[in-house]
C-alpha cells in the first residue's frame, strides 16, 4: 500500500533560464507564467504555479535529456514535494536514492506509543487467511491472524509502557514492529532523481513501486521523466 498526496511542483522558470545559459539563448525561450492556469490530472489538482512550457523550450529539454545527465542538469532544478505514506519495506528501498532527495518522516522512535495499533496501520492487502498446496490440500498459514497477534502484543507493550514508563516495554515495540508498518513522510525530490527512479523501478515486483511510477506519470510534463533515450 502507498498513498501520495499534497503534491507540489515548482522551479520551472529558474530551470529553463539556467538551461539556456550555456548558449546565451534566452531570447528563444517561449515559456510563460499564467497564474490563471492550474494543472490537473485524473485524480487531483497539482500545484503548478500556472507555468506553461513553450514548444521551443520543451524541444530543447528533450534534446538535452537525450544528450545525457551532464547536459540535462536543469532537471535537478524542477522540484517536487509531496506526502507519502508507505510501509517500512518500501521506504528501505526508497532510501537508496540519497542524492536529490530529502525525507522528513513521522518518528517511530518518539511517537510509536502515541496511538493504539490497528490492522490498517500495516500494509496487509496481500496477506492470506489460508493457502493450498499443489494437491489442493489447505495448509496452515493464516497470515492475517499472525499479524493480528503481533498487533495485540504491540498494544499490550504500549499499555505497559504508558503505565510504567519503563523503557524495556518501548524496546519490545521497536524490535517487534513489522516492516509492513506504514510510515508517513514529507519528501522533496526533483525531476532528475525521479527519472532515475522511474526507469529503475517501473518493472519492480513491489506494487508500491508501480503505484509510485503511475504517480510520476501524472506530474506536469512527465514525458521529460518517462521518455526513452
Amino acid at each position: 500500500m502507498i498513498n501520495i498526496e499534497n503534491t507540489t511542483v515548482y522551479g520551472w522558470e529558474s530551470a529553463i533560464r539556467g538551461m539556456r545559459n550555456p548558449m546565451n539563448s534566452w531570447d528563444k525561450s517561449d515559456s510563460y507564467d499564467d497564474t490563471s492556469a492550474v494543472y490537473r490530472d485524473d485524480v487531483e489538482y497539482i500545484t503548478f504555479h500556472g507555468f506553461t512550457i513553450g514548444p521551443n523550450d520543451l524541444d530543447l529539454m528533450k534534446k538535452l535529456i537525450k544528450a545525457g545527465s551532464d547536459h540535462s542538469k536543469f532537471m535537478r532544478m524542477i522540484n517536487v514535494t509531496c506526502d507519502i505514506t508507505a510501509p517500512l519495506y518500501w521506504w528501505k528501498e526508497f532510501d537508496t536514492y540519497k542524492v536529490g532527495t530529502v525525507r522528513n518522516s513521522c518518528s517511530t522512535m518518539h511517537k510509536i506509543h502515541a496511538k493504539e495499533f490497528t490492522l490498517d496501520d500495516f500494509s496487509h492487502e496481500h496477506l492470506e487467511n489460508s493457502f493450498q498446496d499443489s494437491l489442493g490440500t489447505v495448509c496452515k498459514g493464516d497470515a492475517v491472524s499472525v499479524l493480528e497477534v503481533v498487533i495485540g502484543c504491540l498494544n499490550y507493550m504500549r499499555e505497559r509502557y504508558l503505565f510504567a514508563k519503563d523503557k524495556k516495554y518501548w524496546w519490545q515495540m521497536i524490535q517487534l514492529l513489522p516492516s509492513s508498518y506504514n510510515q508517513r513522510a514529507t519528501v522533496q525530490l526533483n525531476y532528475a532523481v525521479l527519472r532515475n527512479m522511474y526507469h529503475s523501478r517501473k518493472a519492480h515486483k513491489l506494487d508500491e513501486w508501480h503505484d509510485f511510477c503511475h504517480w510520476i506519470e501524472s506530474l506536469p510534463y512527465s514525458e521529460l521523466i518517462t521518455m526513452e533515450v
